[in-house]
């Protein structure tokens, strides 16, 4: 049942427009008033993991520029982790294996108790900073934002190697570790290791090497498979994982394998040939990587990872301080497996608009041409932004085409236009968002609000409401 705003709806059918404008310029702001989470979510904020936690809270933790400390910080929204209050968990020591660098992070609820996995290296400077492994502290306490926090241990890996990037799942009924390890005999900076865990720092059996790397986009700088993370959907296991210097080369991978296979075989896990995640230039986010696995207030799939604003570092990327945490949504294809599409750049997450009534497919553009159809999901992705039409509207920008936003032609067909500051411009740019329940929206441009963003077939266009009605002006965010 569509339930817009009647006295807009009634008014803008009427002809009266000067309610209608009254009722929009009520509204001023509200379009924006609720826009989610805004990227960079957290600055200065690498190696991201944000976990929704049954208790309702988020959980963000992450490396610190200055890789001295355990922080976490939890919100009730994705966008109240940006403000949250961060309290500092742990200290690196005065001397000693754990007296350098943390790194990476990650917090779980194992046998209900709060662990927190990181790597270290001890202090002195050169190569030595370098000897990484994996340790653990535990808090003593139901709270990990109240309680106090010590060290549990260091974990027991078969080769006592350079390790790190630690995560936990539990997969039909058994818990698993999986991590990033470099195995004396390879040739490599680090592979992906999986095994079931006997306790929070032992393994219960002999450990599967999942993965090495050896593709082309794997061995940039270093030969990298880092940074495991798992997601559980439509019948498989996606692990991603990092690969290359941590530089704009630095990407994700993704290994596959079906549910009901046996997952410590790694006969049963498929490789994706090319990077399922990489910068771009378009949307100006380099490096994206670390990621990890979360879902918003609706439910939905969502991406965490940290990238930068540039492409040009000076010295070691691992001491530029500006990798940010951001997140976006998850997309699938028609088979199941997950479209992570582009990074999709600094600003309010972008939209994906269907027709509640009429044609299968997204509102998309290819070129200045837009459509009802089919293709690839940075086509297709819509960010709002404020407009300069008064009366709270916003304009409609594809994520791949950040200087262009839609606009109503003469003829009334919308193109994909570049972005003028023109009072004519504004005017054929400019629509105020009406909101619904189950998601779905209308456009009416700012100053004719009887005229509608609307399909007809795959055509789009603005204009009155026709022999559709309001069915042809109905979309459903996705």
């Amino acid at each position: 049942m569509i339930t817009f705003d009647r006295r807009l709806f009634l008014a803008a059918t009427a002809g009266s427009l000067v309610a209608a404008r009254a009722a929009a310029q009520r509204r001023e702001g509200s379009a924006f008033a609720d826009t989610g989470p805004v990227n960079p979510l957290v600055r200065q904020r690498a190696d991201a993991q944000i976990f929704l936690h049954d208790d309702g809270w988020y959980y963000m933790t992450g490396s610190v520029p200055e890789y001295d400390r355990l922080v976490l910080r939890r919100a009730r929204t994705l966008a109240e982790l940006s403000t949250a209050p961060e309290r500092i968990l742990w200290r690196h020591q005065a001397s000693g294996p754990m007296s350098g660098f943390l790194w990476a992070p990650e917090l779980h609820l194992i046998d209900g108790k709060w662990i927190m996995y990181f790597a270290a290296g001890p202090s002195g400077g050169g190569e030595d900073v370098f000897r990484i492994r994996t340790y653990a502290v535990v808090c003593d306490g139901p709270d990990p934002m109240r309680e106090t926090w010590s060290v549990l241990g260091k974990f027991q890996t078969p080769w006592d190697g350079f390790n790190l990037d630690s995560t936990v799942f539990t997969h039909r009924g058994t818990r698993y570790f999986c991590w990033a390890e470099r195995e004396p005999g390879i040739d490599t900076n680090s592979n992906l290791y999986l095994a079931p865990l006997a306790s929070p720092l032992t393994l219960a059996a002999k450990p599967a090497r999942l993965t090495v790397p050896t593709l082309d986009w794997e061995v940039h700088g270093f030969k990298v498979a880092e940074a495991p993370a798992v997601l559980a959907r439509n019948g498989r296991l996606f692990l991603t994982y990092s690969a290359s210097a941590t530089d704009a080369r630095y990407c994700l991978g993704m290994l596959t394998c079906p549910d009901d296979a046996d997952i410590m075989n790694p006969a049963n896990w498929t490789k994706s040939q090319e990077p399922v995640f990489t910068s771009s230039s378009v949307t100006g986010v380099y490096g994206p990587g670390h990621n990890s696995f979360t879902m918003d207030e609706h439910g939905r799939d969502i991406l965490v990872y940290h990238g930068r604003d540039y492409a040009a570092i000076e010295g070691d990327p691992l001491f530029d301080p500006n990798r940010h945490t951001r997140v976006q949504r998850i997309y699938y294809r028609g088979d199941g497996t997950p479209d992570f599409g582009i990074p999709v750049g600094n600003g309010p997450l972008p939209d994906r608009l269907v027709p509640a009534f009429g044609p299968q497919g997204f509102l998309m553009h290819g070129g200045d041409r837009v459509r009802i159809g089919n293709g690839a999901i940075t086509a297709s992705q819509f960010r709002a932004v404020p407009g300069r039409a008064g009366g709270g509207s916003e304009m409609l920008v594809p994520i791949d085409a950040p200087d262009h936003c839609l606009a109503a032609g003469e003829d009334g067909q919308v193109r994909l236009a570049p972005i003028a500051d023109t009072p004519d411009f504004q005017a054929r740019a400019g629509f105020v968002r009406d909101t619904g329940g189950d998601g779905e929206v209308r456009f009416a441009l700012a100053d004719r609000l009887d005229q509608y963003l609307q399909h007809r077939g795959e055509s789009v266009m603005v204009g009155a409401l026709g022999a559709a009605g309001i069915a042809g002006a109905t979309f459903r965010i996705r």
